[in-house]
C-alpha cells in the first residue's frame, strides 16, 4: 500500500512538474523578449497641424547589463547607459543612414536632417 501511495505521488509530481514546464514555455513565448531585442508596444499619430506630424511612440526593449532602451537607425535599440544618462543622443545613431544628426538645443532630444531639408525632431520623455 505504501509502495502504492508513493507512485501516485511522483506520478502527479511529474505531471505537475510538466504543466509547470510547459506554461513556462509559453509565457517565455508570448510575453518576454530575447535579450538585447525591443519592440514597439504603441504607436500614435497626430496630424491636426498643418505641414506637421507629431508621433508617438513606446518601446518595450530588454536590454543586458550596461545597456538601456533607445533609438539607432529610426528602430527601438539597446544602447549603452552612459549615452543616454550624458543626454548625447547622436552617439547612439538615431537618424538614418542618409540623415544627419542634431542636438536640441537643450538636449531633450535631437533632429534628423533628409538631404532635401525635411526635419524629424524626436523628443524623449
Amino acid at each position: 500500500m505504501q509502495l502504492q501511495r508513493a507512485a501516485w505521488a511522483l506520478s502527479a509530481a511529474a505531471v505537475c512538474f510538466l504543466l509547470l514546464l510547459i506554461l513556462h514555455d509559453q509565457i517565455l513565448r508570448e510575453g518576454h523578449l530575447a535579450a538585447g531585442t525591443c519592440e514597439i508596444v504603441t504607436l500614435a499619430r497626430d496630424s491636426s497641424q498643418p505641414r506637421r506630424t507629431i508621433a508617438t511612440q513606446t518601446a518595450r526593449c530588454a536590454c543586458r547589463k550596461g545597456l538601456i532602451a533607445g533609438t539607432t537607425r529610426a528602430k527601438p535599440a539597446c544602447v549603452e547607459v552612459a549615452v543616454v544618462s550624458s543626454r548625447q543622443w547622436c552617439v547612439m545613431s538615431p537618424c538614418l543612414e542618409d540623415e544627419g544628426c542634431d542636438l536640441l538645443f537643450n538636449q531633450s532630444g535631437w533632429s534628423c536632417t533628409r538631404p532635401g531639408g525635411r526635419v524629424k525632431t524626436t523628443t524623449v520623455s
